[in-house]
């Protein structure tokens, strides 16, 4: 076998190089999970909005909760390549260190399916980031959204997998 024949490839092109859909049929079903981080950094007013909830548009986190999940169950429609699969479960949650005026947000996906749960997970995050990012920016335009990526995944034929 080739080293290339060992390396990973881009499993999104075809042997032309053209994008195209994987073809997950034959895949058997297997329990999937995906977890996804990301961090939010404002400005001390921004924070202390944000802590009070005195924020004009409303109670942030749990706005960012619901797009957050809201945008797990409609990845498919904003990723082009994605499959549409059922979720048997998505949650966002926050953690807040004052010290550093930093907001966690940790988001987790759920499916019995072929495919991963991994964007879905990550898209859940980016989306709860975006909407912290909305609902606060009046108070701090330079609110900055930052390392969003893939903690863990579990299930499929590669098996369970962690960021370390």
């Amino acid at each position: 076998m080739s080293e290339a024949d060992l390396s990973p490839t881009l499993s999104h092109l075809d042997e032309n190089g053209q994008v195209r859909m994987v073809d997950v049929g034959a895949k058997a079903p297997t329990d999937r999970t995906a977890v996804a981080e990301g961090r939010v950094r404002l400005n001390a007013h921004a924070w202390g909005l944000l802590s009070a909830q005195a924020n004009a548009k409303g109670e942030v986190l749990n706005t960012a909760r619901i797009a957050g999940i809201l945008a797990a169950k409609r990845c498919a429609e904003m990723i082009p390549l994605c499959h549409s699969l059922p979720l048997s479960f998505a949650g966002v949650d926050f953690s807040a260190d004052e010290s550093s005026r930093t907001l966690t947000i940790r988001a987790t996906c759920r499916t019995r399916h072929q495919t991963g749960v991994e964007m879905e997970a990550m898209t859940a995050c980016s989306v709860a980031a975006l909407t912290v990012y909305d609902m606060c920016k009046a108070a701090d335009k330079g609110i900055v959204i930052e390392q969003i990526r893939l903690l863990s995944k579990t299930g499929g034929k590669s098996g369970d997998w962690h960021n370390d």
